[in-house]
C-alpha cells in the first residue's frame, strides 16, 4: 500500500501498552488496529530491553509500512532512527525537542506530552509537530500526575496554538462526545482500544464517532 503523504492526517491515535492489552502482545494489538483501519499507531513498550524493543519496532515498521500507517515511537529517538519510523513522541522528561528535531530532520513527526498551557506553548516554540493534552479524564496510564486536566485546558490550548493537538487520558466511547463537541479531532486512546474484546471493531466505532463531528 502507498504510504500517506501527511503523517498527521489521522483521527484516532492508538497507543500500545502490553500490560493493558488483555493478555495480547503488542503485535496482536497492531494486527487488530490494521484490521480496523487505524491510520497511525504509537509504539510504547517501556518494559523491553533495548534489543527487544528494536526488533519489535522493526516488525512494527514492516507491518505499518505495508498497511500505509504512520508509526510513532514513544520516547526513543534512537529506535525511531534505526527503524525509520515516521516520528517520536516525547514526554516532559524525555529527550529535548530541539535535539530530536536536529537528529530526525524537518519532516519527522515530533509529538510532545503537555499538561498545562506553558508546556504546550514551550513545545510549539521548540519545534514540536503536534502536542498531546492530558490526561483529560482519570486514567490507568498516567498515575504519576496529580489528576485529570479536563476539557477546559484543551479548549484554552486550542485557542493559542496552530499545530495539531491530540487529547488523551481515560477517553472511552461513552465519554468522548464532550471532547468532540469542544473541537477535539485527534483522539489518543490506550485501554479502550488495546483491551477491547474486538480491537478492530473498537477502532471502527471510535473512528465513526470522531468523523461524525467533522
Amino acid at each position: 500500500m502507498v504510504p500517506k503523504t501527511d503523517p498527521l492526517d489521522f483521527d484516532l491515535y492508538p497507543v500500545t501498552c502490553a500490560s493493558l492489552s488483555a493478555g495480547r502482545s503488542n503485535l496482536e494489538v497492531l494486527d487488530g488496529l490494521i484490521a480496523g483501519g487505524a491510520q497511525v499507531v504509537q509504539l510504547r513498550s517501556k518494559e523491553l530491553s533495548d534489543r527487544d524493543l528494536f526488533h519489535l519496532a522493526a516488525e512494527f515498521r514492516r507491518r505499518t509500512r505495508e498497511a500505509g500507517m504512520t508509526l510513532i515511537i514513544n520516547d526513543r529517538v534512537d529506535i525511531c532512527i534505526a527503524v525509520q519510523a515516521d516520528g517520536v513522541h516525547l514526554g516532559q522528561d524525555d529527550f529535548p525537542i530541539p535535539e530530536a528535531r536536529r537528529l530526525l530532520g524537518p519532516r519527522a513527526v515530533i509529538g510532545a506530552s503537555t499538561h498545562n498551557l506553558d508546556e504546550a506553548l514551550k513545545a510549539v516554540s521548540e519545534g514540536a509537530s503536534t502536542i498531546n493534552v492530558g490526561p483529560i479524564y482519570a486514567t490507568q496510564t498516567k498515575e504519576h500526575l496529580a489528576g485529570p486536566v479536563g476539557i477546559d485546558l484543551f479548549k484554552q490550548i486550542k485557542d493559542r496554538v496552530s499545530i495539531p493537538i491530540t487529547v488523551m487520558g481515560g477517553i472511552k466511547i461513552d465519554n468522548i462526545e464532550p471532547l468532540l463537541a469542544a473541537g477535539a479531532r485527534r483522539i489518543a486512546v490506550v485501554t479502550a482500544i488495546t483491551a477491547a474484546p474486538d480491537i478492530a471493531a473498537a477502532v471502527r466505532q471510535f473512528r465513526q464517532k470522531i468523523l461524525s463531528y467533522r
